[in-house]
């Protein structure tokens, strides 16, 4: 008996696979849109996983076989958003978010790329956990999921967590946050700059003073006094925002601020960046859009930390944003079930969702205003946020050659924000029932649509 024929070697190229992949290539053809809002329209074709051509409106061809066209005419072409403060909520938390529904909600406002935050259930300060977040994300495959490890062991602030570990593990962890709680010792803080400086990586902080917030559940002004509320003051934040600065001033290392909430803290920012020290902060949509007028009915859906401050302070934010002396917006979208919310105000789990209301609030806030064009929401949306947390592939110009990492939004449509139809698995949006503009019409990871007219596309 004669055995089989020559194999080819294991891993070897095999021809009959490359025909295959030639003749089921796909390539996706977006029709009129414009760059970053400006300029004539065009047509952007994307072959493989990048931008293969640029073309003025109706030149290239919409009828080669295995093309997909996407009707983008009076859209706006971004690169993909990146989002580096998000809650998955995925190990522990599942019935109100995983990481398959927040991928959704991200794909489908306009995100490639995530960073989930460490506060899971085991809490992700080891690599076993990061890992698996890392794992779970790239399985799903509608967003490139990262983790975020802990900075201290079970986030309690008293020993660091095995950064060095996490950093070089399959998660490549590249930024760390206790978020929800503040590394408050600044010991235990020094020293996580200082393995954060050798590592190459970020350290996120959630600015609050412990010994300022307890009990608090509101912003420390006349609003909170009037209704009764235990109030959360500025200087909780801001006395650690400057300490944080100054930390990274001696150790020669860089600090990222996580939702700046106060005008204070702009000032705070602004004097860092004038001395040279390496801070970068970020601001949430619910920061710039709403302010503490929205807790006269004690609807839980409003608590949030930090808590929504004076309309003063938004107004200082949106400034700022616009200035760069805040760099960039990130969501902290924070899912919880009903029964966390519809309750007593003072025992409303904190947090919000984000991801598929962002684009919209910035557009009312930012755009709307003539603050930011939305080549200056590319910047705060993608770029600089990319840059920050050190992603090469994201956040890139809208140039032939480029990854096809891109979001395909139409500034021109309103729609009405209801949570149960959001991808979310918890529906606690503090934008319910609001008409606001622009609408992600496609999100493309790598030139593969992830979300096209809200129809979310799995692998």
């Amino acid at each position: 008996m004669t055995g089989p024929g020559p194999q080819a070697p294991t891993g070897a190229p095999n021809p009959a696979d490359d025909q295959k992949k030639e003749s089921t290539r796909v390539t996706v053809l977006i029709t009129g849109t414009r760059l970053y809002g400006e300029g004539d329209p065009v047509d952007v074709l994307i072959d493989g996983e990048v931008i293969a051509e640029i073309a003025p409106a109706g030149t290239l061809g919409r009828d080669e076989p295995g093309r997909e066209v996407i009707e983008a005419a009076g859209t706006v072409l971004l690169p993909g958003l990146v989002d580096i403060h998000t809650h998955l909520r995925e190990p522990g938390r599942e019935d109100t978010e995983t990481i398959d529904s927040g991928s959704a909600a991200a794909a489908r406002g306009g995100y490639t790329a995530v960073f989930a935050m460490a506060n899971t259930d085991p809490v992700a300060d080891n690599a076993v956990v990061t890992d698996h977040v890392w794992h779970r994300g790239q399985e799903v495959g509608l967003v490139d999921v990262h983790p975020v490890g802990a900075v201290t062991k079970g986030l309690k602030g008293a020993e660091l967590a095995e950064m060095g570990v996490m950093a070089s593990s399959a998660g490549r962890v590249k930024v760390f946050s206790d978020d929800g709680h503040c590394v408050d010792d600044p010991l235990i803080m020094k020293r996580a700059m200082e393995y954060a400086k050798g590592l190459g990586v970020l350290i996120a902080q959630h600015a609050e003073e412990p010994r300022l917030t307890v009990g608090a559940v509101a912003h420390d002004g006349p609003n909170a006094a009037r209704l009764g509320l235990a109030g959360w003051p500025r200087v909780a934040e801001e006395s650690i925002v400057v300490r944080d600065a100054l930390l990274a001033r001696d150790i020669g290392t860089r600090v990222h601020i996580c939702h700046a909430s106060t005008a204070g803290t702009v000032e705070l920012l602004r004097w860092a960046k004038s001395q040279g020290i390496d801070v970068t902060a970020e601001v949430t949509p619910h920061h710039l859009m709403l302010d503490d007028s929205r807790l006269e009915t004690y609807d839980g859906v409003f608590r949030v930390n930090p808590p929504l401050r004076e309309a003063s302070d938004a107004v200082a934010l949106r400034q700022a944003l616009a200035e760069g002396i805040v760099d960039c917006v990130a969501t902290d979208h924070a899912p919880h079930a009903d029964q966390e919310k519809s309750c007593e105000f003072a025992l409303a789990r904190p947090g919000m969702l984000g991801l598929e209301t962002a684009v919209s609030v910035i557009a009312e806030t930012m755009v709307s205003s003539g603050l930011l064009d939305w080549r200056g929401v590319a910047k705060v949306m993608s770029e600089r946020p990319a840059e920050i947390v050190g992603l090469a592939d994201q956040g890139r110009p809208l140039e032939v050659g480029e990854p096809a990492n891109l979001a395909v939004i139409d500034p021109d449509a309103t729609w009405t924000v209801a949570g149960p139809e959001l991808a979310s698995v918890s529906d606690n949006t503090p934008f319910e029932g609001l008409e606001l503009p622009g609408r992600v019409r496609a999100t493309l990871l790598r030139g593969r649509p992830t979300s096209v007219d809200g129809e979310v596309r799995h692998r």
